[in-house]
């Protein structure tokens, strides 16, 4: 069995890679994001020659037009009307899915929207829609195959409960967003114990905390003390409480691990 790699960049950027298929969520490849100041510096330069950009919303921590044209033509799978803004701002390879839609990003490897609920902050100049995405990995033998379901910004909705029948088995891998870019959630976002039940509800092998530890308001970033640092470790305490069959894996910017499911 391959098992999959992923390199959590910051924020809400991983890379996931199994057997040659390269997929990138959400990137934010500068220094910073708009007024947002980033810690730690540019990630890592490990994201090029990727097959697919999973983009979950247009808030600017998540769509940043840079980063994105940075990855050339590359597809970018998104709703809609997302896609639709994208493409008059340049970005050719934005590709809108319906909720039924299962497009193949590489041989083995076919992605499709999940629901996702974040209408909090509505902006005014670009489209609101929201969705996460499941990336459903073939594997070399029957029983290799892997779901991994990037969360994307949401609440804790009901209708996620009905990720795993999208899947076709419950998530291998959950890259579940656990804070945000200041100490306080606004609304249409999940923390830590949130994430952990939201874990618990779909029946996760295994979850990487994201969304948390990147991002900060200008002169934020010690107020109040440590507040970047703690969502990840809350957040494998609260999974250990509340989801025992999943296995939290919290990286740090930049580090890589090999995951499988934990059921396996």
């Amino acid at each position: 069995m391959t098992d999959l790699t992923v390199t959590w960049l910051g924020h809400s950027t991983v890379l996931l890679e199994r057997d040659g298929v390269r997929v990138l969520t959400d990137p934010l490849l500068h220094r910073h994001a708009g007024v947002l100041r980033r810690r730690g510096g540019r990630p890592a330069d490990v994201w090029h020659d990727v097959d697919a950009v999973l983009l979950s919303h247009l808030h600017h921590d998540h769509a940043e037009l840079g980063s994105l044209r940075l990855l050339g033509d590359v597809p970018v799978l998104t709703a809609p009307s997302n896609a639709r803004w994208l493409r008059s701002h340049g970005i050719r390879g934005a590709v809108g899915l319906g909720p039924d839609d299962v497009v193949e990003v590489a041989p083995g490897a076919r992605v499709r929207l999940t629901p996702a609920v974040h209408g909090h902050r509505p902006m005014p100049h670009r489209p609101n829609a929201a969705n996460g995405h499941l990336l459903l990995l073939d594997g070399a033998t029957p029983g290799d195959e892997l779901a991994v379901w990037a969360v994307g910004d949401t609440e804790l909705a009901p209708e996620l409960a009905g990720v795993p029948a999208l899947a076709g088995r419950p998530p291998d891998v959950v890259l579940a967003p656990v804070s945000g870019w200041g100490p306080r959630l606004s609304g249409g976002h999940l923390g830590p114990l949130q994430a952990a039940e939201l874990c618990a509800l779909v029946g996760a092998g295994v979850a990487v905390p994201v969304h948390w530890g990147t991002l900060h308001a200008p002169g934020g970033r010690h107020v109040p003390p440590g507040w970047m640092d703690r969502p990840g470790t809350i957040f494998a305490h609260e999974v250990a409480r509340h989801a025992p069959g999943t296995r939290a894996v919290v990286l740090a910017p930049g580090e890589s691990t090999e995951l499988r499911s934990a059921r396996r």
